[in-house]
């Protein structure tokens, strides 16, 4: 059950997993416990006004729970329990069975000394919360273990107690016999457990008591003795202090301190026993051991004296004084983590006594106090602010005590002390309880921690160490939040405070708290003016300040503007001055009363609502100074506030603001006083005592500057006459030994600066070169000169000194205003600055030299007279050459030591950048010719696309600052060649050169007045911050397209000029922007450009080599050719046909580039054609036409569709190849200086018909693969036919055959078209068209979908030609004729037969001989013999003297030819033929072996057709083993069997053939040769003897000798065996050879 505290109120407790084991009654559980659990806690959670059936659901499983409690698994009855509790916490109604089981079981498990305590907690627990179903069944169950004199259990004494604590109510009736009962056990307890139990037996009872006594009424029975309950607790309580108390232990001492203060508290309300109780305070007081016993014993205490309050109670004094010492010390000790809250209780424990006691407490405390410990001090002045917060009533009638004792620690150096005595003085103001006679010193106070705290921190006498510090900045922080919560209106305050808190407003020590004063002093004036205006009388704030000195109105006044300046740095204490000038100028000055009312407001209007600009506030502050001392209107007042500026010098930094101010503030009086003595002699004294003012350059400047506003002539006498002194050696030694510091001429020189430029405007140019110029320039040269020498380098400050005071000179003399001034030192001025520059190193930027002297030479030249175009870009380039080239940033930032260094370096390089950029934006447009402006632009060209990326940066930053913020230029400046050059660098590496790059180029739009939409502009520029390149490139594109369209249309040629050469240099990322920016200005503007396009496109042209190696600019390239396209096709397509022949590969990908582009690829191939087809009406080609074909072939190769247009392109383009037969063309004569050649690559020679047939070949590719045409059967070697002169005609044959023929409408468009080349005046177009038609001529469906009569009567004229060629085309075409139309040949065979024939007789062709053959043959298939008797001779002759051709194809058809002849001999020509057969069978025998294996197999068909008519049928056998044999004979073998079987049947044709054989011993064949020897060998070894006598044997012999002696083998072989056979057979007739 845990240490004895005592067991848990009912509490509600979640269900947790567990499980036990065991059933009810030893039965066997039908679940398992786990399930069971789970159930129980799912009925638990129904509510009381669930259904029947869930509350029988619930009873069922605290029924089967119960069971599991018969179990001994320990584990199962934690869990249990723990479920259990939930359930009877949670379960409004549970049925009486259930309840008296459980409490018998929990009282079991309770009582059960062998259970762990956990459990016998658990189960306590639960027999508790069973006390809201059944409290008297409860109470019965553990009163029955609760018997006199016998010890009872631990936990049934504890559940007694949580019984009390739990059901108070219902335990009191049963309290006397429980404290009876326990009363005869507390002698039985021995062990420290029930020692403990009975304690907290003991403290609930107790509390029950207690509340019963002071809250019976609301009880609901009778009222019972209430002393007759103390008695007996008294009686408990007594043993326990007398026998248990002396010897506890720690644990036992503890449990009896936490019954004691509840045990005291029921004591005290019977007057009898308060005697008693109290006597044993001390005892309770006396355990403050400073243990964790602490908190309890406090507790206790604060119990005892709540009951105290109740019952009213005195407490005895030194008891009371014991308490208080005690109770101090807990506040005041060390505090510890776990003695925080002891500390708190007693805090707590002092509220009652404050209470109870207020004046002892406060005289207590006034004793205490007055030791010099400061932990005592710290804790009384917590206490005290504790109680005043607590608004404790009794206390209110001590507030001259609480301020006594306050002040006593007033001087107290302790920084803990301070900060409660700071914190306790804020609350003390906050709840009134300042008195206006004492108050003022708690005030002051305030203000003194604060400059005490900031003087040691900023100002330390000693070195101060880290805690110290922190304790310093804490009271300052705390005074700075007293003041801050400061309510200036409470009770009494207003007296307090008024007029004395003005005090604090001028000395330094206190600026720190202006924020805070200023606004006290703002609530209390502005609640006093309140009370005027509702109050009769004047309830001014007019209180004696006593000893305190208030300032003077001079010394507020000039306090208040210093303090001002502020509000330009945005602090409060500013806002706060300006606030108390509008409603103190009654202070001040009763005459400001009306001008400030009306002024202040006017000057301060436009700062309202944000942070001005110091100079701003500056101008402002001065001019309200300068108006209110001309309403003043008095020179004493007006002396006083000067001495009084004078005098606070000391109280501000020399880098401050306020000394700034200050100093101008000085002057600016000086300047209102009308006193000239006074202002001379504060001037001089000035000149010759500046350390007074802190920083003396700076200080006398600024005062003898404004001092000259209306004090000129005074000034420039002073300065006159000091420069004199200071030339005499004494005076310069008496500086020197006096140990003051002197100005310097330099100094001087600065001034001269500072009076020019406050000089009054119209007194400044009388007097600016004689008593101001010449100075300046004396004093220089003598500060340049050691010993009357020049010095190369001059001392830094010497020639900032000398910049600066020429920079107000020249803003000084600019504006005055004066036109028509001539400054006579501006061009010596201007030398002298640009040495400045000069001098300065190129590789480091380390002084402000440079910066400064740009800001000179800008006001310089602004400076009449005007300087002339050549001094204005030497000027600029000089400065651009020292400042561009710098190193980057980076490492000139590097060159610095420390952190500070490295920031003044950046410093200087961004302001030197920016006055170099101001110079420029100056000298450009304050020049009125356009021209001029241009360039002085051009000088930062170089630096724009520089290669190093901090030169770039730098020229665009510099562009930037010249061409944006509203810029005037001259009416005729040209943007369109600065906006190509710089928008590309949107898309630049660095984000400072895109944002600069599209702010210039946003810039030049608003330069010409044209109006853009800004706010989204902007916008688009913060994005290119932006890293990805991509984004870049977007935004980039976003802006073009916005600005492009408004791009001047007469500079787009320039602006294009300018894109391109980026697109040659720039990195890829800007070359990018180049290609969309020129892209994006053709899309927008291209419809307008008609009458720049030759101009556009010949720039574009002229890039292109060299961008051809930069792909994606190329890209870019074709894009822009294309885009101009679409608007104007016709015009592009002419300029790109001009490019010289053959086309290039950048003309090539143009062309192509066209095709790609939807917008003009449709109208581009029309337009082509068109072309095309006007350079050929009169069937000659020009180079116009080859270009037109050349473009064809660029766009086509793409895969450019054809449709709707291949029938013309194809009939044009073949038309061109013809017309191009032969032809050259001259190199072109254009300039190829920007031909960029890849390597190896050389200038091809143009070839007119070759690129014209190279065209059709692609167009003819379109077809096939759109199904209007078929492959040729030549394959590719078709287009090295048709480009050949000699093969063009068979190319166009080939090319014809190709043609799909079932595609009616392109088929039959071609043939319309090309019929006109039938008639053409061009021989070779005739050709081709003959050509084409030959081959469709066999199309049966060409016929009978168009009329070839005409081209049938065309062919045959032609047939007649002249031109072989075209004979042989002509003839062609009547042969096809027989397949296409036979019933045409049929009727008109007399017309067609004697063209053919004709073609035999042009021996000098045989391709016409040949074609005239083939014709034949075809012909001849479709005629009968009587068709072909008229002409069947001179057919026959004329075959037969092509069997020897040396054309393979003519000998081939001959001898066809002649073997269809045999058909149709008819009966007039058999014997005719019989004998031609003859004569033709020696052709046929050898060249069975012709090198042309087509020749000798027809040779085989023509012997076998020949037989018949020679009635030689016995020559079958010898022919079929010819034919039919795997391994066909050798020669000789068959000629001797062919002889030997013709021997026999006729040995005159054998006769014949000998005859006949002699001219082939000399055929150039080798195979012929050989065959005709060995046929010979056959002849004569089968000859008769009488045909072998009458043979020619020595001519025989002399032709076969010849013949051993040839080339060949074969034949040398064959020649050897004729030989043999020859003299063996003359042997055989006895005859020699």
């Amino acid at each position: 059950m845990g240490p004895p505290g005592g067991l848990a109120g009912p509490r509600r407790q979640e269900g947790v997993e567990g499980g036990g084991g065991g059933c009810a009654e030893g039965e066997p559980s039908p679940t398992l416990p786990s399930q069971a659990l789970v159930r129980c806690e799912r009925s638990s959670s129904r509510n009381l006004g669930a259904e029947p059936c869930w509350k029988g659901q619930t009873f069922g499983d605290i029924n089967l729970t119960l069971g599991m409690l018969n179990k001994e698994d320990i584990i199962s009855k934690e869990d249990i329990y723990s479920h259990l509790t939930s359930i009877v916490q949670n379960t409004d109604i549970l049925d009486d069975a259930i309840v008296q089981k459980l409490i018998y079981y929990a009282s079991k498990d309770m009582r059960d000394n062998n259970i762990p305590r956990e459990i016998r907690m658990l189960a306590g627990e639960v027999l508790v919360s069973l006390a809201a179903h059944d409290f008297n069944s409860v109470m019965y169950e553990v009163q029955s273990n609760f018997r006199i004199l016998e010890l009872p259990n631990e936990f049934t004494v504890l559940a007694l107690a949580e019984l009390a604590t739990s059901y108070a109510s219902q335990s009191i009736p049963f309290m006397m016999m429980t404290l009876l009962t326990m009363q005869t056990m507390l002698r039985l307890a021995e062990e420290e457990r029930m020692k403990a139990a009975f304690c907290v037996a003991l403290e609930k009872f107790s509390k029950a008591i207690y509340k019963y006594i002071n809250h019976w009424r609301d009880f609901p029975y009778p009222r019972l003795d209430a002393n007759r309950l103390s008695g007996k607790i008294l009686m408990l309580f007594r043993y326990m202090m007398e026998k248990w108390a002396p010897g506890a232990s720690p644990a036992q001492t503890l449990a009896i301190v936490k019954a004691h203060g509840p045990t005291v508290s029921l004591l005290l309300h019977w007057e009898d026993l308060c005697e008693h109780a109290l006597g044993h305070v001390p005892w309770l007081l006396n355990q403050y051991k400073d243990k964790e016993i602490d908190f309890h014993i406090t507790q206790s205490l604060k119990q005892i004296l709540a009951a105290a309050i109740l019952y009213d109670i005195g407490l005895p004094k030194d008891l009371k004084r014991s308490i208080f010492i005690n109770l101090l010390h807990q506040v005041c000790k060390v505090p510890e983590l776990p003695g925080k809250e002891n500390e708190i209780e007693a805090s707590s424990c002092f509220l009652l006594l404050a209470h109870s006691n207020p004046a002892d407490l406060m005289e207590f405390f006034d004793e205490q106090i007055r030791s010099n410990n400061g932990a005592i001090r710290r804790g009384i002045l917590d206490l005290l602010r504790l109680v005043i917060g607590a608004e404790e009533p009794s206390l209110r009638d001590h507030i001259t005590s609480v301020e006594r004792t306050v002040k006593i620690v007033l001087g107290d150096p302790s920084v803990k002390v301070r900060n409660s005595t700071l914190l306790l003085i804020q609350t003390m103001c906050e709840k009134c309880y300042v008195e206006a006679r004492e108050g003022w010193p708690l005030i002051h106070y305030v203000f003194s921690q604060f400059a005490m705290s900031n003087k040691s921190l900023e100002k330390p006498r000693k070195p101060i160490s880290q805690d110290d510090e922190k304790g310093e900045k804490s009271v300052r922080e705390t005074s700075l939040e007293v003041l801050r919560t400061l309510d200036p209106l409470v009770i009494g305050m207003p007296q307090v405070l008024w007029p004395r808190i003005l005090t604090f407003v001028v000395p330094a020590e206190y600026t720190g708290t202006l924020d805070h004063l200023f606004n006290i002093i703002r609530i209390l004036i502005t609640a006093e003016e309140r009370k005027k205006k509702n109050a009769v009388q004047s309830t001014a704030l007019v209180v004696s300040p006593g000893a305190v000195k208030l300032p003077s109105p001079q010394q507020l006044l000039a306090r208040l503007l210093v303090i001002a300046m502020l509000a330009s740095l945005g602090q409060l204490r500013g806002a706060g001055a300006i606030g108390l000038l509008k409603i103190l100028p009654e202070i001040i000055h009763p005459k400001l009363v009306n001008l400030w009312k009306t002024c202040l407001p006017e000057l301060l209007k436009p700062l309202e609502g944000k942070n001005a600009s110091i100079m701003l506030w500056e101008t402002t502050l001065l001019q309200l100074l300068k108006e209110s001392l001309w309403e003043i209107d008095d020179v004493a007042w007006t002396i006083q506030l000067s001495q009084d500026f004078n005098q606070q010098m000391g109280s501000y930094s020399n880098t401050s603001v306020e000394k700034k101010f200050l100093w101008k503030a000085l002057g600016t009086t000086l300047a209102s006083c009308q006193d000239t003595n006074f202002v001379g002699s504060q001037i001089k004294e000035f000149l010759i005592a500046p350390n007074q003012l802190g920083d003396q350059r700076q200080g006398v400047t600024s005062i003898l500057g404004y001092c000259a506003e209306n004090h000129l002539d005074t000034v420039l006498k002073v300065l006159k006459t000091f420069q004199d002194q200071e030339k005499s050696f004494m005076n310069r030694c008496k500086g020197l030994f006096s140990g003051k510091k002197n100005l310097s001429k330099t100094d001087v020189m600065v001034i001269y600066g500072a009076v020019a430029l406050h000089a009054p405007k119209a007194q400044l140019l009388a007097r600016l070169d004689q008593d101001i110029v010449s100075q300046v320039l004396f004093l220089y040269g003598q500060c340049s000169q050691v010993l009357g020498m020049s010095v190369m380098n001059k001392d830094m400050d010497l020639q900032l000194s000398f910049t600066r005071s020429i920079t107000e000179i020249g803003i000084a003399v600019q504006d005055t205003g004066n036109q028509g001034f001539k400054f006579s030192y501006k061009e010596q001025l201007l030398g002298h600055m640009l040495d400045l520059i000069r001098d300065e190193p190129l590789d480091s930027l380390a002084s402000p030299v440079r910066w400064k002297a740009l800001i000179a030479i800008r006001y310089l030249s602004k400076l009449k007279p005007q300087l002339s175009l050549s001094d204005h870009l030497n000027i600029l380039e000089e400065n651009i050459r020292r400042l561009v080239p710098l190193p980057p940033l980076e490492n000139l930032r590097n060159e610095g030591e420390t952190d500070k260094d490295k920031e003044h370096i950046k410093f200087l390089y961004e302001r030197s950048m920016d006055a170099l950029g101001k110079l420029l934006r100056t000298m450009m447009w304050d020049n009125v010719k356009a021209e001029d402006c241009q360039e002085m632009f051009n000088l930062l060209r170089m630096w724009l696309v520089s290669q190093k990326d901090w030169e770039r940066e730098r020229a665009f930053q510099i562009t930037a600052t010249v061409l944006t913020n509203d810029v005037e230029a001259p009416g005729n400046f040209k943007i369109g060649s600065l906006l190509g050059l710089l928008a590309p660098h949107s898309c630049d590496t660095l984000p400072t050169i895109r944002r600069a790059a599209a702010s210039s180029t946003i810039a030049l739009f608003c330069i010409k007045g044209i109006h853009l939409e800004m706010e989204r502009l902007q916008d688009l520029q913060e994005g290119l911050q932006c890293d990805d390149v991509q984004v870049q490139v977007k935004i980039s594109s976003k802006i073009a397209k916005m600005v492009s369209k408004l791009i001047p249309s007469e500079e787009i040629v320039v602006f294009l000029e300018e894109i391109l050469d980026g697109l040659e240099t720039l990195s890829p990322s800007c070359t990018a922007a180049c290609g969309m920016w020129m892209v994006t200005a053709l899309k927008e503007q291209g419809a307008a450009l008609e009458d720049q396009l030759l101009d556009i496109l010949s720039i574009i042209y002229y890039h292109m080599p060299v961008l051809r190696q930069k792909e994606e600019s190329f890209q870019f390239m074709l894009d822009a050719v294309s885009q101009m396209a679409s608007f104007h096709t016709e015009a592009v397509v002419t300029s790109l046909l001009q490019k010289p022949l053959p086309f290039d590969r950048d003309t090539k990908t143009l062309w192509k580039a066209l095709a790609e582009n939807p917008a003009s690829s449709g109208k581009l191939l029309r337009a082509l054609t068109d072309k095309l087809e006007n350079s050929l009406e009169d069937d000659l080609a020009g180079t116009d036409a080859i270009a037109v074909a050349c473009a064809i072939h660029e766009v086509v190769s793409i895969g450019t569709p054809v449709t709707g247009l291949y029938p013309e392109l194809f009939t044009l383009l073949l038309k061109l190849v013809s017309c191009t037969l032969g032809q050259t063309m001259p190199t072109s004569n254009l300039s190829f200086r920007r031909r960029v050649m890849q390597q190896g690559e050389r200038q091809q020679i143009a070839d007119p018909c070759r690129l014209s047939t190279a065209t059709l070949k692609c167009v003819q590719a379109q077809a096939v693969r759109g199904g209007f045409a078929m492959e040729s059967d030549e394959g590719d070697n078709v287009w090295t036919l048709l480009h050949s002169r000699s093969t063009h005609h068979l190319g166009v044959c080939a090319l014809a055959r190709s043609v799909a023929v079932w595609q009616h409408r392109v088929i039959l468009a071609i043939m319309e078209q090309l019929h006109w080349s039938l008639t053409s005046s061009s021989e070779n177009y005739r050709i081709t068209g003959m050509a084409f038609f030959s081959e469709l001529m066999k199309q049966p469906i060409l016929w009978k979908h168009w009329n070839l009569r005409n081209v049938l009567i065309l062919m045959d004229q032609s047939a007649w030609d002249s031109n072989a060629t075209l004979r042989q085309m002509a003839i062609r075409g009547l042969g096809n004729t027989a397949s296409g139309a036979p019933h045409k040949v049929k009727k008109h065979k007399q017309i067609i037969l004697e063209s053919i024939i004709r073609g035999l007789y042009h021996l000098a062709r045989t391709e016409v001989v040949c074609e005239s053959l083939k014709a034949l043959k075809k012909i001849l298939e479709l005629l009968t013999d009587r068709d072909v008797s008229f002409y069947f001779k001179e057919i026959v002759l004329q075959t037969r003297t092509f069997f020897e051709d040396e054309q393979d194809d003519v000998r081939l058809t001959a001898i066809v030819l002649f073997e269809n002849l045999a058909s149709l001999t008819g009966r007039r020509w058999k014997m005719f033929f019989a004998e031609e057969i003859k004569k033709s069978m020696i052709s046929f025998l050898l060249h069975l072996w012709d090198p042309n294996p087509k020749v000798g197999a027809a040779c085989r068909d023509a012997l076998t057709v020949s037989i018949p008519f020679l009635g030689l049928q016995e020559l079958y056998g010898v022919l079929d083993n010819l034919l039919d044999g795997q391994d066909p004979p050798r020669a000789r073998d068959f000629y001797r069997q062919f002889c030997a079987k013709l021997a026999k049947k006729n040995q005159e044709i054998l006769w014949i053939l000998h005859t006949h054989s002699f001219p082939f011993f000399s055929s150039s064949w080798e195979m012929i040769r050989s065959s005709a020897i060995k046929l010979t060998d056959a002849i004569v070894l089968n000859l008769t003897n009488q045909y072998v006598e009458s043979l020619d044997r020595e001519q025989l012999n002399t032709r076969l000798q010849e013949l051993r002696q040839d080339p060949c083998i074969s034949v040398q072989r064959a020649a050897e065996a004729a030989l043999q056979t020859l003299l063996r057979r003359c042997k055989e007739i006895s005859v020699l050879p």
